[in-house]
């Protein structure tokens, strides 16, 4: 990461905390490593990327409908799904420093150093080692590359390295009255094995037909033992996943069909097409026959924040196996009963967040000859924004409280409002922009006599003059969610 970048991230770290996106967990307790709460307005900011994401794939489709499955399931789904033999990363400790780390991550981070560097054929070389290294899970190879390429400790700076081993990523925990006669159940690492284990009863009791998908947003635990890039790796974080059930065979149509519209999906708020990239698995999971990152050029770096993934028939086999029961789709039109194959889209909510924070924060220099001037803007696509207008008086007299009130409370029904009367009206335009804020509503001695105010637009700075009686319309339009569900 440059100094350029590694600024610019720290900047979108301390501004998320200052304006109340994203706080540090328990922090008057010194916080707790990889786990962080979202503030008054990061909880907006979440629940309106929610929106857009189950619109888009429930709302927009009239074959894919939504769950919420419980975070706790019987220990035999994740022994079915392969989770308890099977769930680790690749970890290295460095014995100065005491830190552990994913041995891959390390070895992508010196990858993306002899890129920066223009060495491009190191970076090639190492890249295809470590495609070999993991497709064949070879440990020994992965410290190898490591000493061969004086991968250093980020800590102690040192290459004291123990050996690589697997780590298990699942949370366990207890479940009974008594400690000792309790059961020992995980807290869920994915949301997908709750829609898989609820197959038959969607499909049936929705009347459901091939192809037909079931969605599902929810909270997901994995031991995380890196707690770096802020909310990009955490402990407890959210999902939204989709699987898609296919006629065996027509998998692969379905793939490159999902692949293609879950980018569309990320476009659509204005990212430009160059931050985006596909990265194709070239290990791949033990359930998929094909599987692709989407990538997002962060400051630190292109990093994955969806994957689409063709599971095959493992889930749904693996889980008839061990419950004994069916779970077979009759497919009328052929007269047969068939294990569907499955398209997976899961993207990582918080992923999606700081991808949302860092594409939308910018530090503007707006000096003139006269005098120096500068603000710090989310630019924030107004359907997603926190707050979509902010309502304020010129001055604290004269009537403008009263009438900025009165206008207030028409449109803080459909609209969620701020209103703000303390300092100049230009550090409330800067407060505003600051947040993300699209529209800022002016209540002048003018607006007294003709009913007009004035909308100052977040982007250009631009004012228009318009009848208080049109705002709710006006903002409407503006924020609808129609300028993002194309």
């Amino acid at each position: 990461m440059s100094k350029n970048n590694d600024e610019l991230f720290k900047n979108v770290i301390s501004h998320a905390k200052e304006y109340g996106f994203v706080f540090p967990s328990s922090e008057i307790y010194d916080g707790l490593s990889a786990v962080y709460d979202y503030g008054q307005l990061g909880s907006e900011l979440k629940n309106n990327l929610k929106m857009y994401w189950w619109k888009s794939m429930v709302q927009m489709h009239e074959n894919i409908v939504g769950i919420d499955s419980a975070i706790f399931m019987h220990p035999k789904v994740w022994k079915a799904s392969g989770h308890v033999d099977g769930f680790a990363d690749p970890m290295i400790d460095n014995k100065d420093s005491k830190k552990r780390y994913r041995a891959d991550n390390l070895i992508e981070d010196k990858i993306a150093r002899y890129l920066k560097d223009g060495k491009t054929e190191k970076s090639e070389s190492l890249q295809k080692d470590l495609d070999a290294a993991l497709a064949s899970d070879d440990l020994p190879a992965l410290r190898a590359l490591i000493e061969e390429h004086q991968i250093v400790c980020p800590v102690s700076g040192t290459r004291n390295w123990t050996d690589v081993r697997q780590f298990n990523l699942m949370f366990s925990t207890q479940m009974g009255a008594m400690a000792e006669g309790a059961d020992e159940v995980y807290l869920r690492p994915e949301t997908a094995q709750g829609i898989f284990v609820n197959f038959l009863n969607v499909q049936k009791s929705g009347r459901m037909r091939i192809p037909f998908g079931i969605a599902q947003i929810g909270k997901a635990f994995r031991n995380e033992v890196i707690a770096r890039q802020f909310i990009m790796r955490m402990r407890e974080f959210e999902q939204m996943e989709m699987q898609f059930f296919v006629k065996p065979g027509t998998e692969m149509e379905w793939y490159a069909y999902w692949k293609e519209a879950r980018l569309k999906w990320h476009l659509a708020v204005g990212t430009l097409p160059e931050k985006y990239r596909y990265h194709d698995h070239v290990k791949l999971a033990h359930y998929a026959n094909a599987a692709v990152d989407i990538e997002f050029e962060f400051p630190f770096g292109f990093k994955e924040v969806e994957g689409i993934h063709s599971r095959t028939d493992f889930d749904l086999s693996q889980h008839e196996k061990f419950s004994g029961k069916k779970l077979q789709y009759f497919d009328t039109v052929e007269n047969k009963n068939y294990i569907p194959y499955v398209i997976e889209t899961s993207i990582g909510l918080d992923r999606m967040f700081l991808l949302t924070m860092c594409n939308a924060y910018e530090e503007q220099d707006l000096s003139t000859a006269e005098k120096p001037d500068s603000r710090t803007v989310l630019h924030l696509h107004p359907t997603l924004a926190p707050v979509k207008a902010a309502v304020l008086p010129l001055v604290k007299k004269d009537g403008l409280p009263e009438k900025a009130r009165e206008i207030m409370d028409n449109l803080k029904l459909d609209f969620n409002m701020q209103y703000d009367e303390k300092d100049s009206i230009g550090k409330r335009y800067r407060r505003q922009d600051a947040i993300g804020t699209p529209f800022c509503i002016t209540i002048d001695h003018q607006t007294l006599e003709d009913n007009t105010v004035t909308i100052r637009h977040r982007d250009s700075m631009e004012q228009e003059r318009v009848p208080v009686k049109e705002l709710d319309k006006i903002i409407g339009n503006l924020v609808s969610w129609k300028n993002l569900l194309k």
